[in-house]
This record gives C-alpha cells, structure tokens and sequence, in this order.
C-alpha cells in the first residue's frame, strides 16, 4: 500500500504541477473513496482543497468520510458555504451527525447553518441518544415498506426512494403507527409475484435492537447472525433508524482498540495514535503507572519481611525473577482467554466454576512440567542441594497454580460487578501474582528450611 501511495502521490504531483486537471480527475474517479482519502492524507495539506474540488460530487462526499477529523476541519474551513452545503447534502445522516460530534463548535455552527430545518432537527434528535448506543450510530435513511403494497409497487417506491437510501438490500415493514412488523430483501422481492402483497411473503419475525442498547452488543449481532442491517426501534417498537454493517465494523474496531489499550494500562483514547500530543499520551499513562507502581510496593514489603530468610541463601534471591515471572505469564495467558471469551460471549458468569475447573487442571499439568525442567536445570548446571531446589520446584508449582486462578476468577469477577474485564489483563494480573508467588516463596522457605 505504501509504494502505491508513494507512486500514485507522485503522479498526481506531477499533473497538478502541469495543471493537468482533466487527466487528474480521470485517475481520482477511477479510485476508491477510501484510497483517495489516504492518498490525499499524504500530500501536503495545502494542495488538498483543489485536488478536492476536482472530483465528483458523490465520490467526493464518499471520500470526505473516509477522512480523518484533522482533514476533514482542514477541508471545510477551505469551502464555500455552497460548496459546504453540496458535500453534507451527499452526506448519510449518520456520517452527518459522526461529523457534528468531532467537529470544534465554530465549524458546527457552519455545518448546521447549511443544512435544511428537517436535517437539523434530525441531527439534534440523534445527539439526544446514550453515547455508544445503538441510537448514536444509527442511520435515519433505510427504505420503508406497508404491508398491503404490492410486489410491483414496492419495487417502484424502491426506485423512486432508494437513491437517497444508505441501503436497500433489505427493506423494512411497518404499520400506520410506524411499528416494525417485519423485513424483507430485495432478492425476495424481485423472485416474487408482481401481484404477490407484501404482508403475505415478508419475514414476521425480525430480529431488533432499541435505542438505548449498547454499540458492542449491537456489534456482536452482526457478527453472530451474518447481517448487512439491524433495525433500531424505539420503546414502543416504532422502527427509527437501522445500523448497516460498515457502522458496525468500525465499533468492533473501535472496541477491541479500548480492551487492547485497557490491557496495556492505557487510558482509552479516540485520537489516532499520531493526532495525539505528548501530553495527551502522558495523560492517559500516567495514572496506571502510578497505582502498578503503588501496587508493587507490597512486593517490596514481603521482601523486606523475609530478608533474613532469602539472605541466608543466595539461590533463593537468584529464583526470585523466574518464580515471579513464571507466575506472572501464566496467569497473563488465562486472563487474556477469559477475557476473549468474555467479549465472545463464549464464558458467562454461569461458567465460573467449568473455567476454574478447566484452568486448575491446565495450572497443574504446566506446574508440575516447568518444575521438572526447573528442578533438572538446578541440580545439573547450578548444583543445588535437593532440599532447596524442592522448595523453588514447589514454590513453582503453587505460583503457577495461584497465578492461573487468579488469571480466570478476576476478569469473570469485574465482568460480574460491571467493570470492563479487559481492565484485569497483564499489568494488573502481573502485580497480584508478583505479590502472591513472592509471599508463598518465602513462606514455603521458611516453613521447610526453618528460617
């Protein structure tokens, strides 16, 4: 992708700088909207306006949102007030209000300076939604069926409708009062009788979500029932907007970036890695680091308090990195697999026990191996007595152990209490086991040595 862009930049250089305008917009209208975004975010910013300007009005609305915040300010503050009210009358609803969210209040002002009384009221109506609802990411532009139109007429309301519609693969039925009472595709549609009514070859039973249902579950739908759309509906079943699949995709990727930040200790952020400044970054680090450091503070406590103990054998200090780290890999590979399943929906609360079971089982066959390979590498190449490499073997095993407990029991825990499991992943996990197989190390060598 990068020498194509590389390539590409250097085509449509050379043939602005030949003002070479119709060979440019050849080349740009051939491309998809979503390349033409990325090819434009790599050229200066100041050659971008025109570059813009050449292309068609739908694909340069196509491409508008496919950029990101930054270009998109950059670009609307370079139009037209006409050229502004062009490109958002292209726009979807959902990517109009998408860009009334992003934007600083000034350029909203413009925005919704240009757009007609019935988008505005639109806009503010979708604003009222729960942010990371169902209602914040819908569309308001699907296409609408009755259910004693016919085959025909339904086809012919489509052709005469559909152009504004952000889909029409599937069709929606409702009543005089709006309700959803059912769905039909348009390959139905077209396979079916000319006279055939609606009612009598839709599908009844719709699958649907209401407004205030969370954007992740919402996510999880699609990818369990393979949708396109999903109908949205208000509390009284009245059908108000529909999620199509490209909204979708972008909230499962907008959600697995959270729980990979969450599991980094990371304060989630909406920017874009490069868009974020230093302090921004410093900021949603910091806290975590604090309170892991805080945290680790009991390590150095337990230490202190077995000093005498570990003193009086140096390879009881020397094991120390190998106990800890052992413990806290393993249980970082049961956190992170629980918390899959979690986001899965492959483990509920009701499978506590089956995944501790499972996880007791799989911590007793790694102990038991690492201790052997453990116990070979002690008495061969460090020549240990047999009485203290038994009790790093031992610890070993009850740290592996411990460590993958806690690894599955704490995310299913937070999921239980409403926290984010994503939150119990390798750092915090890490800082518990640390504690844990430092405290039982020592005991161990102390109840067994008598030190």
């Amino acid at each position: 992708m990068a020498e194509l862009t590389s390539t590409m930049e250097s085509t449509i250089e050379a043939l602005l700088e030949n003002k070479k305008y119709n060979s440019l917009r050849d080349i740009l209208t051939t491309m998809n909207p979503a390349d033409i975004a990325y090819v434009f975010e790599e050229m200066p910013r100041n050659k971008i306006p025109l570059l813009f300007r050449l292309l068609p009005k739908e694909l340069a609305a196509e491409s508008f949102v496919e950029m990101n915040g930054d270009f998109q300010e950059q670009l609307i503050s370079s139009f037209s007030d006409n050229e502004l009210k062009e490109i958002l009358d292209e726009l979807y609803m959902d990517d109009t209000v998408d860009l009334v969210e992003e934007m600083p209040a000034n350029v909203v002002k413009r925005i919704l300076k240009q757009s007609d009384p019935e988008t505005r009221r639109l806009i503010n109506e979708m604003l009222k939604y729960p942010e990371d609802s169902a209602g914040s990411i819908m569309t308001t532009e699907f296409v609408e069926l009755r259910p004693d139109l016919t085959v025909a007429e339904s086809i012919k309301s489509i052709r005469r409708t559909g152009i504004d519609k952000e889909t029409i693969n599937v069709c929606y039925v409702t009543d005089k009062s709006r309700r959803l009472i059912g769905a039909i595709s348009i390959r139905d549609l077209i396979l079916s009788e000319e006279d055939d009514v609606i009612e009598t070859i839709m599908e009844p039973n719709v699958i649907f979500v209401y407004t205030t249902e969370d954007q992740e579950t919402v996510a999880d739908m699609f990818a369990k029932y393979d949708f396109t759309a999903l109908p949205v509906v208000d509390k009284e079943t009245r059908l108000v907007g529909i999620v199509t699949i490209d909204d979708a995709i972008d909230v499962i990727q907008e959600e697995a970036t959270e729980d990979m930040e969450k599991m980094g200790a990371i304060t989630p952020s909406d920017k874009p890695y490069l868009r974020q400044s230093v302090f921004d970054i410093y900021k949603s680090r910091i806290p975590w680091l604090l309170f892991l450091m805080l945290s680790a503070a009991f390590t150095g406590m337990i230490i202190s308090h077995f000093e005498g103990a570990l003193s009086a054998y140096t390879i009881l200090v020397a094991s120390i990195p190998m106990i800890t780290g052992t413990g806290g890999n393993c249980g970082s590979q049961s956190s992170v697999t629980v918390i899959r399943g979690l986001s899965l929906q492959e483990i509920e609360f009701s499978d506590t026990l089956r995944v501790i079971w499972k996880e007791i089982r799989v911590s007793v066959m790694c102990g038991v191996s690492l201790a052997i390979v453990n116990f070979g590498k002690l008495m061969l190449i460090d020549h240990v007595a047999i009485g203290v490499a038994s009790i790093i073997c031992l610890t070993l095993i009850v740290t592996v152990f411990v460590a993958k407990l806690v690894g599955c029991a704490l995310p299913i825990a937070a999921k239980r209490i409403g926290l984010d499991p994503a939150v119990m992943a390798s750092p915090f996990i890490t800082t518990i086991v640390d504690a844990l197989s430092l405290f039982i190390y020592c005991k161990i060598a102390e109840l067994v040595l008598g030190i």
